[in-house]
């Protein structure tokens, strides 16, 4: 880096490089944000070219996250065998069991399904299927559909950020190793508080908007006959023969994934030189037990990649090799001078790292990228365990601009019209159930923090 520096300096003739070179990662956001999908990934690398060009450095062995990308390709491939072998279908199937049976408590029963569907799985892409019967059954009763919808999307990512096989919660264990706090911890921590933030979002969202019948742009579209009927449930469903084992061996893949993390945990101390990590115990199980499901359920393997769960999978991981490498490029050549700029201000009011999450989660389109890039930053930068354990939650915070894929969707399906944009980007449902639940679940985790590090 001191020499790549001195080389900056003398190219632009003066002109502080450190602000050119940001401006051209927020660029390179930005396009890849409005390229969406796969794209995003792909501007990332195209910003790599351009950092590189104008006199940065790199090294794909360090600052591409190999590990967090080796976590996601593994846990999708289990999660897309699930869906091949109807495990998936399944699923959806209970939830609308659950959901038209107690349909006036579908705004908290939505969110807490959304929630445990990607807790399990470690990927908020579950919730599209279960959209469509949020949507149906709130019309059926009358229920305005932004409400459940809000805060059920919500849910389905923040759950992403305490899943125990997420690729986020690999590498918020392995940024917080230094500090001496380990996987076991961030479960502790991350998975009750962001179950109680969600459910307060959920007590917010209960309330928010007018009723679906007083909804003028509900009314237009009734009048104009653009408003579907709800569909009742199909009771002629038969779940597919491998549907339940193959959920019951993915259970117990999770099972002995923390059951390996809790005896090789160091604060145990059961196994004092465990054969493998638990980065590389998430990856080897899962692997395993995808290959468990397809044999049981009698399935080619090449059914896998075919799944829409596959591809939006992949898509993640690339999106994540090009964000995360973009910033961790930027960071790596100015860490000196991100650490004199930002340290100062952090230290003293370590509450902030919250704040810097919950603004660069919606640009990096990730929870995995976002804590990659930043998180052995603020580690370096010497904040507390504490702070960034409880602060980490708020990587999740993809709702404030509409364009998640799982906001798009919530949106495109609800054809009442009640979620929706209004005047302004930031007017949409998702922003304040979302936004009370990650300010709760921080707030909770610098309360349980202290007492479990």
């Amino acid at each position: 880096m001191s020499v790549a520096r001195p080389r900056q300096r003398e190219a632009f003739r003066g002109v502080d490089v450190i602000w050119f070179h940001l401006a051209v990662v927020l660029i390179f956001i930005v396009i890849g944000a409005r390229l969406g999908g796969i794209g995003i990934g792909l501007a990332g690398g195209a910003g790599v070219v351009v950092l590189v060009a104008t006199g940065l450095t790199t090294q794909a062995s360090k600052d591409v996250p190999w590990s967090v990308i080796g976590i996601i390709m593994p846990v999708i491939c289990t999660v897309a065998a699930l869906q091949v072998a109807g495990g998936i279908d399944h699923l959806v199937h209970l939830t609308e069991v659950l959901l038209r049976r107690h349909p006036r408590q579908i705004t908290f029963l939505a969110p807490f399904v959304t929630y445990m569907m990607s807790l399990l799985c470690g990927t908020g892409h579950t919730a599209y299927s279960v959209i469509p019967v949020i949507v149906d059954v709130a019309k059926e009763h009358g229920i305005r559909p932004s409400r459940p919808l809000s805060i059920a999307v919500v849910s389905s990512q923040v759950a992403v950020a305490a899943s125990p096989i997420s690729a986020a919660m690999v590498a918020l264990a392995a940024s917080l190793t230094p500090l001496h706090v380990g996987y076991l911890q961030c479960l502790a921590v991350v998975i009750p508080t962001t179950f109680v933030g969600c459910f307060v979002g959920a007590l917010v969202a209960s309330r928010q908007g007018c009723e679906l019948k007083d909804d003028p742009v509900y009314q237009e579209r009734m009048a104009k006959g653009l408003v579907r009927r709800g569909v009742a449930g199909d009771s002629s469903y038969v779940p597919a023969r491998s549907a339940v084992p193959s959920l019951l061996i993915f259970l117990a893949a999770l099972v002995v994934v923390v059951a390996y993390a809790t005896v090789t945990s160091k604060e145990l101390g059961l196994v004092k030189t465990p054969p493998m990590d638990s980065t590389s115990a998430i990856m080897a199980i899962m692997l395993t037990t995808a290959a468990i499901i397809i044999v049981v359920a009698k399935k080619p393997a090449g059914e896998i990649t075919k799944t829409s769960t596959f591809s939006a999978g992949m898509t993640a991981a690339i999106c994540i090799m090009g964000l995360a490498w973009l910033g961790n490029v930027f960071v790596t050549n100015y860490m000196e001078t991100i650490r004199a700029a930002l340290s100062g201000p952090l230290q003293a009011q370590p509450w902030l790292a919250g704040v810097f999450f919950y603004f660069a989660a919606p640009l990096m389109f990730s929870h995995a990228a976002t804590t990659t890039a930043f998180m052995p930053l603020l580690v370096k930068l010497g904040l507390p365990a504490v702070a960034l354990l409880a602060s980490y939650p708020a990587v999740a915070n993809y709702y404030l601009l509409p364009n998640y894929p799982t906001t798009v969707a919530a949106m495109q399906m609800d054809d009442t019209g009640s979620t929706r944009v209004g005047r302004i980007v930031l007017h949409h449902p998702f922003v304040v159930p979302g936004t009370v639940a990650i300010v709760v679940t921080i707030a909770l985790g610098f309360l349980l923090a202290p007492l479990v590090v």
